[in-house]
């Protein structure tokens, strides 16, 4: 029987932090060590926590979770930096006989870890040649270039964005490779189980409410105070952080600091949806659901038993259907 990695996804508010502490919880009871590893891209800065929901000290000390607290706001992280720091952790964890439990809703991010996704490297001078060229040939005559190259990158592409048509081509001059042999793809490098929690867009939205208000009681407008000498040009990306500081500049009240906040909560939400809902291999659990944490383990023993790899829209049923009453 293989210990598949288990990746927990969703919007954000949706309560993958708690149910990757049950699913840890509930291992150790059956004899079975797991730790939790971040895939969330700003939990991995020092000082963000109001902002980022990071998890509790508390929630810490219930179970070990890694590449929280990592790198100062004034640093910057990359998908291909956490990359290696997952893999690396990953391969840590499992050569010590620990089950990680992969925990974030930054989509990339969390396929990063597991997924065959490559990052190549840049490189400035042949960056700024395309960057002419496009000047003067424009940018029709680049994607015509990228089409005859790299068919299957430029179908996937628009021609009107010149940005991306550049990196496809610096890419392919780097190295030498097709641009599309670098995109994601849907396939594990490391054997893998995800998760996906799923709620009612009103359930949602209450949630994010409530969250956005949590933040405010506990200080956020402090926090970002702290921190704003400090933070570098990609933490300050973090949702709510830039409006909090528009706060403190006196560009607008509390109120519709926070009320800004939340709706563009609401928004990455509806974004991380659409993210994840393109994965087939998600297996999707109501994230009210009393029988959760019993759902989501049904789940893990089948995948590490191999007895099914469903492309599953609705795991829920899955497990009604396939497995019965887990509770009975």
């Amino acid at each position: 029987m293989t210990q598949r990695v288990v990746s927990i996804v969703g919007p954000t508010a949706s309560g993958k932090t708690g149910l990757g502490i049950a699913i840890a919880k509930r291992l150790a009871e059956r004899g079975e060590r797991a730790e939790i590893v971040n895939a969330d891209a700003y939990q991995m800065y020092r000082g963000m926590d109001i902002g980022t929901a990071k998890p509790t000290p508390e929630e810490q000390a219930a179970v070990p979770h890694h590449l929280i607290d990592i790198i100062d706001p004034d640093d910057a992280m990359s998908v291909a930096r956490f990359q290696q720091l997952a893999r690396e952790t990953i391969a840590d964890l499992q050569s010590r006989g620990i089950r990680p439990i992969l925990v974030g809703g930054s989509g990339l991010y969390a396929r990063a870890a597991i997924d065959d996704i490559s990052f190549p490297g840049t490189d400035p001078e042949v960056r700024r040649k395309l960057e002419e060229r496009e000047k003067v040939e424009g940018a029709g005559a680049l994607f015509d270039e990228l089409r005859a190259k790299d068919p299957e990158a430029a179908a996937r592409m628009d021609p009107r964005n010149p940005r991306r048509t550049i990196r496809a081509l610096e890419v392919i001059e780097l190295t030498g490779r097709p641009y599309s042999a670098s995109l994601p793809r849907y396939r594990y490098v490391i054997p893998s189980v995800q998760i996906g929690l799923d709620l009612d867009r009103a359930d949602l939205d209450r949630r994010i409410d409530l969250r956005t208000k949590q933040m405010m009681e506990e200080g956020f407008v402090d926090e970002v105070a702290r921190l704003r000498p400090h933070l570098g040009a990609t933490a300050v990306r973090a949702l709510g952080y830039q409006q909090i500081i528009d706060l403190l500049d006196g560009i607008w009240d509390e109120y519709d600091a926070f009320a800004d906040i939340a709706q563009k909560t609401k928004r990455l939400a509806r974004k991380q949806m659409g993210w994840f809902g393109r994965d087939p291999r998600i297996h999707w659990l109501q994230a009210l659901n009393p029988k959760l944490v019993d759902n989501a383990m049904a789940i893990i023993a089948h995948a590490d038993a191999g007895e099914y790899d469903p492309i599953d829209a609705h795991a829920d049923e899955y497990v009604q259907h396939h497995l019965g009453d887990i509770n009975a």
